[in-house]
């Protein structure tokens, strides 16, 4: 078993020695394992992400319904939806078209949709470069060895405008019980303390990316965190549990304390971006969403895919009588 990295997310997968016949193929372009795919093993938790979503249903809730406004505040700011554009990273170097530049092309639609625009690692220089197009961005960086590193790069994103910045804490561990190595640089472990290093050296939010308990939300919460993102990063952990699934439990130990949660993993309609939102969410991220659309098309693609799910969205906040972002209710969820 080897280990390969995926630079669109930054998730380790593993490579199962399967027959030939069996493996799947990837639909991405790019070196192998540059975007791996679903490996539908048991271990794959994203196998179970969809099975969760897929068996969560919704009651009808009509009349006095009408029609919703998707308008959200995230750190102050207000955007057209609570569909945040995930904090994928290095998609300029997967295209044969070197002439083009995806990460580009994912912020000019997030400027243009008027949505929250997210990215990972990347070079200080192509950072700059991407957000140059305009848009609103969070960056997340990855739990580097070299803390300086970690501070530098959050030095950046305040200088460039950042409305916030945070780091990858689910990206420690390699699939060797070792800390990972990302393009040769060393990865290391987080520590409260360095969390709470982090949020003090930080001029703006600060975000823990990669919360799956509630043991993590609440260190988070006392490290200073504005807000999390409750996420197993596509698959990282092995037989990790779905995010909706302890979203609730979240939610519910994090009170009245004011942070923000996003959620990701396999939310790839605006009806599963429902249901995360109506489980306790205040954001959600795409990322596969808008993936392939985005490398074969650009822009264009992502915002129209943007746009079918906030139609979808809406759709289902009218049959069940939510009029806005911060009304949901969990009650109009029954699990099969």
């Amino acid at each position: 078993m080897s280990k390969e990295i995926d630079t669109a997310t930054g998730a380790s997968q593993h490579n199962f020695n399967e027959p030939e016949e069996k493996k799947i193929k990837s639909p991405w372009p790019g070196p192998k394992g540059m975007i791996p795919v679903t490996s539908g093993q048991a271990e794959d938790a994203n196998v179970h992400n969809r099975a969760y979503l897929d068996n969560i249903l919704v009651e009808m809730r009509i009349i006095d319904a009408v029609e919703p406004n998707l308008e959200t505040k995230f750190f102050g700011k207000k955007y057209a939806s609570p569909i945040n554009l995930a904090a994928v990273s290095h998609l300029n170097k997967v295209l044969d078209d070197k002439s083009r530049k995806p990460m580009q092309e994912k912020a000019k639609a997030a400027k243009d949709l008027n949505v929250l625009n997210w990215i990972g690692m990347e070079e200080n220089d192509e950072y700059r470069d991407i957000v140059a197009q305009g848009s609103d961005t969070v960056r997340i960086i990855k739990p580097f060895a070299d803390h300086d590193r970690i501070l530098n790069e959050i030095k950046v994103a305040q200088e460039t405008g950042a409305v916030a910045v945070g780091i990858d804490i689910d990206h420690v561990p390699g699939i060797n019980g070792k800390y990972d190595v990302v393009d040769s640089i060393a990865l290391g472990p987080i520590m409260q303390s360095d969390l709470t290093k982090y949020v003090d050296y930080a001029q703006i939010p600060f975000v823990a990316k990669g919360v799956l308990s509630v043991q993590d939300a609440l260190k988070a919460r006392d490290a200073g965190c504005r807000a999390i993102v409750v996420s197993h990063h596509h698959g990282r952990l092995p037989f990790g549990v779905p995010p909706l699934k302890v979203l609730p439990a979240i939610k519910k130990a994090l009170g009245n304390s004011q942070m923000t949660i996003f959620v990701d993993g396999s939310i790839m309609t605006g009806y599963d971006a429902y249901k995360a939102l109506a489980l306790g969410a205040d954001g959600v991220l795409i990322g596969r969403a808008i993936l392939r659309g985005l490398l074969n098309q650009g822009s264009k693609a992502v915002e129209e895919k943007v746009l079918k799910m906030n139609e979808e969205l809406a759709e289902l906040m009218m049959y069940t009588g939510i009029k806005n972002t911060t009304t949901f209710d969990p009650n109009v969820l029954h699990f099969d």
